[in-house]
């Protein structure tokens, strides 16, 4: 699907851009990958890293609508993946975070409808669902954003889906990393925010995989939720630190303690399929049809049991502390 394709990710040089580029580079033979974001630093070093003759980077802002209609330009296929994503870092400041997670996902969906996009991906998040937090507030909004894309594309042919899933393994920013520095430097103990909490948990390779084969299944307007493991942060900490006590120093500003991906207040337009969920649109497209129970392959889902939610502290898929090492050996 993906040969002789112009490729954009939009904050590329993060966990998931250099993950996708290491995939798209090994499956398939693409005609261009556009990566677009504003660290020069993070693209140089990229760039040392993928100097394919079919990689390009652009030094852009997805605050910036002119920029970004110059960058797509002839290209096929867009995941946006830039985001401001710190929970404690939006909750301090609001307004930037909306500025790139709102107002940059309309500026996405912007230039994707004047150079005529093929596809559009957007990456959300758990967060997203049912939000307590700014971050999963503005993640919200970009969602709707981009569901309702597709009402005003009309006849244009460009369509725009979104994927949710939740904490990445390893991803820059995220506990693993952080636990890891601090054993690393001599710690002891970890520092526990709550002995309850527990969160879906997805490897960086998972998560590529699984928009990879949404391009294919999206009929446009729908959010993409795959089936994966919880994970309770007690046995995470004693993967990554065996038999020793942890400091509880409570929840921080804006967090859960379990989180959701598909909410039960959506159960009426949620469909089943082997292993993910479909929310459908909850508006009427008057240009597409709003039939979701089956995709653009033929795969065949069922709507879920009326006030079903999807959450990690009910999953019926927990991870071992033993399958926790594995995830995070293989992140």
């Amino acid at each position: 699907m993906f040969d002789n394709k112009a490729i954009l990710i939009t904050g590329g040089t993060g966990s998931f851009g250099h993950k996708y580029v290491e995939t798209i580079l090994a499956r398939y033979k693409p005609k261009r990958i556009v990566i677009y974001s504003r660290d020069e630093l993070k693209q140089y070093e990229m760039q040392q890293k993928f100097d394919s003759d079919v990689m390009r980077y652009f030094i852009g802002d997805v605050r910036d609508a002119e920029r970004l209609k110059q960058a797509m330009s002839e290209i096929d296929f867009v995941i946006h993946a830039a985001a401001l994503k710190h929970v404690p870092v939006a909750e301090y400041n609001p307004m930037e975070c909306i500025k790139t997670n709102i107002i940059g996902a309309e500026n996405v969906i912007q230039a994707a409808l004047a150079n005529k996009v093929e596809k559009v991906i957007a990456l959300s998040t758990d967060k997203a669902a049912n939000p307590v937090n700014l971050y999963g507030a503005t993640k919200l909004a970009s969602d709707k954003l981009f569901v309702a894309a597709n009402n005003i594309a009309g006849k244009l042919p460009t369509k725009f889906s979104v994927v949710r899933y939740g904490n990445v393994v390893g991803s820059r920013g995220s506990v693993v990393p952080f636990f890891q520095k601090l054993i690393d430097e001599g710690a002891n103990k970890l520092p526990i925010t709550d002995t309850r909490m527990t969160r879906f948990w997805i490897t960086l390779q998972q998560g590529v995989d699984f928009v990879l084969k949404n391009f294919e299944r999206m009929k446009g307007g729908e959010i993409f939720v795959p089936k994966i493991p919880s994970i309770r942060i007690m046995d995470l900490a004693e993967a990554m630190l065996p038999n020793v006590e942890h400091d509880v120093v409570g929840i921080r500003p804006g967090e859960k303690l379990h989180e959701i991906m598909c909410p039960e207040d959506d159960a009426n337009h949620t469909f089943e399929f082997d292993d993910y969920y479909v929310i459908a649109p909850s508006i009427t497209f008057t240009q597409r049809g709003n039939d979701y129970s089956k995709n653009s392959i033929g795969e065949q889902g069922n709507k879920v049991a009326e006030n079903y939610a999807y959450s990690s502290g009910s999953n019926p898929d927990f991870l071992s502390v033993e399958q926790i090492q594995h995830y995070n050996q293989i992140r």
